[in-house]
């Protein structure tokens, strides 16, 4: 029962900030109280409090404010388009990239450094190139110095797991005529045993030339047919059915090769059989377009002076990068995390590679960890429950700065996914982006071996938020 307290004018109710175990005491003594989950800003560090108190909403070069430059950031991602224009050779399209430049995922990185399936995906790339004619032959290459290595963020580009971009490779072209940007990415082989996760063997090099020689042209001549499509639009529609864009792209895939089998079967151009089969089995295939989508989108919220909001996550399997608009192209790195998730037969933790791939992207965006709400089935892939999909999404709510105006959520009655990752959100409460992702075995060579899910590292935007303090108006 509620007890009584005349000289406050009736019964007692208590609201309980911070410690639970007050409000647990006086729920017992039957207290009605109610218990606030806070927590000090930053943890409690003065000098991450006091960094936070610098950057708040009204600091900046006036008359235009933080909260003016964020508005201005979050305004360009809505505004912003994808169009899916066509696939054409890298060198024909993604800027600087030259004859012996290999792009990769993540931050920057050397070939010392770099972890076993990105090594193993540029072995691969180099015997597709032609460069070398084994692996031992590519990796004495690697070693030479005679390769150029960079990351795709560099060039307009976007690479799932290692990432790897050379000039023959097939790219999809994405235009955000909004902001007039553009951004490319490789094509999706599947999951399991293939480059992008470090496998080179001849079955896997064997389907990677047909996807990018034979398959490549033939949809290529089908978007050209098709005067181009809306990628944007397919993902919204794609998360009301049950995907979430990044580990889950089902819908998406499905979308994709209904919009295009009609151009494909009428251009009669190739194995028209073959590349629809390829499109329906292979559910991840709408993934890396997903990724352009989101880089060309947030392309044209970069470098806006004032804003913290967070345009690009990649990690390269060494460590985890973030930029944000208001900082310019600098990277803020951390090392890579693990990855908690569900793994392959015969394979398990110890098997696994840290964190790597620019998909983050994605989460970047708003989709992916950020909208597994819209794709509770996905953790049958990265493992959890449908309720730490739930819980994930309204966490992430927590550490941004609006909701998304296009992608919609049914299972929160509509709501928009998380949009605007902001550094500072990140430090003040110690929430982690969440990212859900695949799991590449440690040696090259192997492939995939499992999917899960991955927190960024708050070192990242401890960084980000200290060089962004550093450069307000004194």
């Amino acid at each position: 029962m509620t007890t009584p307290a005349p000289f406050l004018g009736g019964e007692t109710r208590v609201v309980n900030i911070g410690l639970s175990l007050f409000a647990e005491t006086l729920a017992a003594l039957g207290v009605s109280v109610v218990s606030v989950d806070w927590r000090p800003p930053a943890g409690g560090d003065r000098r991450l409090a006091e960094l936070l108190a610098r950057a708040g909403d009204e600091a900046g070069a006036k008359p235009v404010t933080i909260a003016d430059a964020n508005r201005e950031c979050l305004r360009r991602i809505q505004a912003g388009t994808a169009t899916l224009v066509g696939l054409r050779p890298a060198r024909e399209v993604v800027p600087g990239l030259g004859e012996r430049t290999v792009l990769h995922a993540g931050p920057p990185v050397t070939w010392e450094r770099m972890c076993g399936p990105m090594r193993g995906a540029i072995i691969g790339a180099c015997l597709f190139e032609g460069w070398a004619k084994t692996p031992d032959d590519a990796v004495t290459l690697a070693e030479s110095g005679a390769l150029t290595f960079d990351p795709c963020h560099h060039h307009r580009a976007v690479g799932p797991m290692a990432g790897i971009v050379t000039p023959s490779m097939a790219v999809w072209v994405v235009e955000n005529d909004a902001c007039d940007t553009a951004a490319y990415a490789t094509l999706n082989e599947g999951v399991g045993k293939v480059l992008r996760f470090g496998a080179y063997d001849r079955p896997v090099l064997d389907r990677f030339a047909w996807i990018n020689r034979e398959l490549a042209p033939i949809l290529d001549g089908a978007l050209r047919r098709a005067g181009g499509l809306d990628a944007k639009t397919l993902i919204a529609r794609a998360l009301t059915m049950g995907d979430e864009c990044h580990n889950r792209t089902t819908a998406a895939t499905s979308l994709l090769a209904r919009e295009l089998a009609p151009h494909v079967a009428a251009a009669r151009a190739g194995d028209v059989e073959k590349a629809l089969a390829f499109l329906a089995r292979t559910d991840h295939f709408f993934l890396n377009i997903a990724m352009a989508a989101c880089k060309a989108v947030l392309d044209g919220a970069h470098g806006i002076r004032g804003a913290t909001v967070v345009t690009a996550m990649a990690r390269n399997g060494v460590e985890f990068g973030i930029r944000a608009s208001g900082t310019g192209d600098r990277w803020f790195t951390a090392p890579a995390p693990n990855v908690t998730g569900l793994y392959f037969p015969g394979y398990g933790p110890g098997d696994a590679s840290p964190d790597l791939g620019d998909s983050a992207i994605t989460e970047a965006a708003g989709l992916g960890g950020f909208a597994m709400a819209a794709a509770p089935a996905v953790v049958q892939f990265v493992g959890g429950t449908a309720e730490l999909a739930l819980d994930t999404t309204r966490r992430m709510y927590e550490i941004t700065l609006g909701e998304h105006e296009t992608f919609r959520i049914p299972a929160l009655d509509f709501r928009g996914a998380p949009l605007g990752i902001d550094i500072r959100r990140v430090v003040e409460t110690g929430i982690a982006p969440a990212i859900d992702t695949g799991l590449a075995h440690r040696e090259a060579g192997v492939g995939q071996v499992g999917a899960g899910i991955a927190e960024a590292p708050i070192a990242c935007f401890v960084q980000a938020l200290e060089a962004f303090v550093a450069g307000l108006p004194a």
